[in-house]
């Protein structure tokens, strides 16, 4: 008997700690854990802007190599211009990034929730993978279809910033429509051909004029043809956005989801506006920068409207 009550007595404080309460994050990663989000939003819009200012002035092969901007040095020599300082300025906004997607993997990982840490994480690791694509962009002298691929992810790393600020926002329940199911469809149609307007975009860029130094090759594409294709596909774009806003605006969803498909279409128009004065007056440096600034805002407005059809409880 007394044996029993010895196993008894080691048994009962292994039950209490299992029925210990979850400890609850602290005070300082519950109040940093949404501008650390939003820090690295802006973070990663502001990386497409000075690399779209880095190819628009013809800076691209500032440092001839990579990791070192040249074979002797990490850092560029006043023999080689301007363009070898606006090339590395923009390598080293890349360690800016970099620390504030540190800085949000740590507040995530003391926020306690699987999900926002497994999305920080993945933003995290975009930033030294999208080093190595600039690393072979500049290996490869600014090849087209690299530059289109480096745009592309970093357009995509908006996209994931914007989830994980919807995340912050839900719990970690399965997900639930906001809006009936043909709507849903609706922004997921919308969302498919907004990132087909981006690719083209890119292919786009990829054949006319700033290829970021006068040496980089060119992919070959008629300029013009491709222009009409994107053109194109932005009218087709823009049509399902009015047939998304219109269907939401007389169907019961949520206020939120319909808020989400006007800016997405408000977007959408001044970006129209952009690149039909860009094209028409030659692609002045100036526009074609505020083109890529709207490039990374109709990502982050299609993500929006996508995660703002559904919640988690």
């Amino acid at each position: 008997m007394a044996s029993v009550n010895v196993m008894a007595g080691n048994r009962a404080p292994r039950v209490a700690e299992a029925q210990s309460p979850v400890t609850a994050p602290p005070g300082w990663a519950l109040r940093w854990m949404r501008p650390a989000a939003i820090a690295t939003l802006v973070a990663n819009i502001l990386i497409v802007v000075t690399g779209g200012v880095v190819r628009l002035t013809g800076s691209g092969l500032g440092c001839p190599t990579w990791p070192r901007c040249t074979d002797q040095s990490f850092v560029p020599h006043r023999a080689l211009g301007v363009h070898s300082a606006i090339e590395f300025s923009n390598r080293m906004i890349t360690f800016v990034v970099a620390a504030v997607a540190i800085a949000t993997v740590v507040v995530a990982w003391r926020y306690g929730r699987s999900a926002v840490l497994r999305l920080a994480v993945l933003l995290a690791l975009g930033v030294p993978a999208q080093a190595v694509i600039g690393g072979v962009t500049v290996l490869t002298d600014l090849n087209p279809w690299i530059v289109s691929l480096h745009l592309l992810v970093s357009l995509a790393m908006v996209g994931l910033a914007v989830t994980l600020i919807r995340r912050l926002e839900e719990g970690d329940g399965p997900p639930r429509l906001l809006v009936p199911r043909g709507i849903a469809w609706v922004a997921r149609s919308v969302f498919v051909v907004g990132w087909l307007v981006l690719y083209v975009g890119t292919v786009v860029t990829g054949s006319g004029p700033h290829a970021g130094d006068v040496q980089a090759p060119r992919n070959g594409l008629d300029p013009r043809a491709l222009s009409q294709l994107h053109t194109d596909v932005v009218f087709l774009l823009v049509g399902l956005t009015v047939a998304a806003v219109l269907v939401m605006h007389t169907a019961d969803v949520a206020p939120r989801a319909r808020r989400a498909a006007t800016v997405l279409l408000a977007v959408e128009l001044g970006q129209g506006v952009i690149g039909f004065v860009q094209y028409f007056t030659g692609l002045p440096v100036v526009l074609v920068a505020l083109h890529l600034l709207g490039a990374a805002l109709v990502s982050a407005a299609l993500t929006w409207l996508l995660v703002s059809t559904r919640e988690r409880a």
